[in-house]
């Protein structure tokens, strides 16, 4: 069935490390116009307000890194995504970064509030991390948790302070359930550089990760057939693809924190096309290129592009 995509653009780079994410959204676009692509005139648009102004002045929040803005960016997202799913569009979002994800899920529990939400991560990172464990404060690792509705306490090494803490309990509540997701409908992909307090809890909850070398041995097919498998009694699923999971050397560093070893490009294509092909698919969401930081001059937009102008054409068939 051919899916009436709406391209969600978020252009707020306020959960990452970096600096520059916010130009992804537009490398991806200049990437398709030097490819003489239309996909994204031939498809909706629709821009989330940026809340990038606050990179502009310092944090407050040591652990919690602009969770203030971060706040307003899941109510938009919260809004945005559910108002498309319940008019029946398929929301592509294209983000800076992967902090802002947590809204994008919240937005489809807010859509279908008895559906069972399948995750399919895919990403060089965990983005488990929560207030009380972040080494950084940086909140692009953390949306996973809010998702949960984990604090994960058992790790803690951080002291938080109670602003901060409103801030976050605000981040897993929008949209008024909490949590939105299971740890057993989660599946990481390509996750390859975590933390201690991260492996703790990913081991506690028991979260499935297919390794590099796993998806290469037993080939995309078979695992793709294994985690719908696994997220069989979910309604939906949605798709979180940082660029980060595929191999700098095969792409750029043209993202916040890249890490070797990671998926080749066509691994990740055929991987999103798969899951797009699944009609439990309802969002894809696409994350952290970064064209200030790529040594190649806006190779991996050019890339990325490629891969999403491949899954909207199968989105659209």
């Amino acid at each position: 069935m051919s899916k009436n995509i709406v391209f969600l653009i978020n252009k707020s780079e306020i959960t990452a490390g970096t600096r520059g994410a916010s130009l992804g959204p537009d490398a991806v676009f200049t990437a398709a116009r030097k490819r003489g692509s239309f996909i994204f005139g031939e498809n909706q648009v629709e821009k989330l307000q940026s809340v990038n102004h606050l990179l502009d002045h310092p944090t407050q929040f040591q652990f919690a890194k602009r969770i203030d803005g971060l706040s307003e960016i899941y109510t938009q997202l919260n809004d945005k995504v559910s108002n498309l799913l319940l008019n029946n569009n398929f929301p592509f979002v294209l983000a800076a970064d992967h902090g802002s994800a947590g809204g994008t899920i919240a937005g489809i529990k807010s859509a279908f509030p008895s559906k069972r939400i399948g995750v399919v991560w895919i990403d060089a990172h965990a983005d488990i991390h929560t207030p009380y464990t972040t080494p950084s404060g940086n909140m692009h690792g953390m949306p996973l948790a809010t998702a949960l509705n984990v604090d994960n306490l058992e790790c803690k090494v951080n002291e938080v302070s109670q602003e901060t803490l409103l801030f976050w309990n605000k981040l897993k509540q929008t949209g008024g359930t909490a949590p939105k997701i299971n740890p057993e409908d989660v599946v990481y992909i390509a996750v390859r550089d975590t933390e201690e307090q991260e492996d703790a809890i990913m081991k506690r909850l028991n979260i499935r990760n297919y390794q590099v070398t796993e998806v290469r041995t037993k080939g995309v097919g078979t695992v793709i057939a294994e985690i719908e498998e696994k997220l069989k009694a979910c309604d939906c699923i949605y798709v979180s693809f940082d660029v980060d999971s595929m191999d700098p050397e095969m792409t750029s560093h043209g993202t916040g924190t890249p890490v070797a070893n990671g998926l080749s490009p066509q691994e990740a294509k055929e991987i999103l096309l798969r899951l797009a092909n699944n009609e439990k698919t309802v969002c894809i969401e696409v994350v952290e290129v970064n064209p200030c930081l790529d040594e190649k001059i806006n190779v991996m937009a050019e890339v990325t592009f490629d891969i999403i102008e491949a899954v909207t054409h199968e989105l659209k068939n």
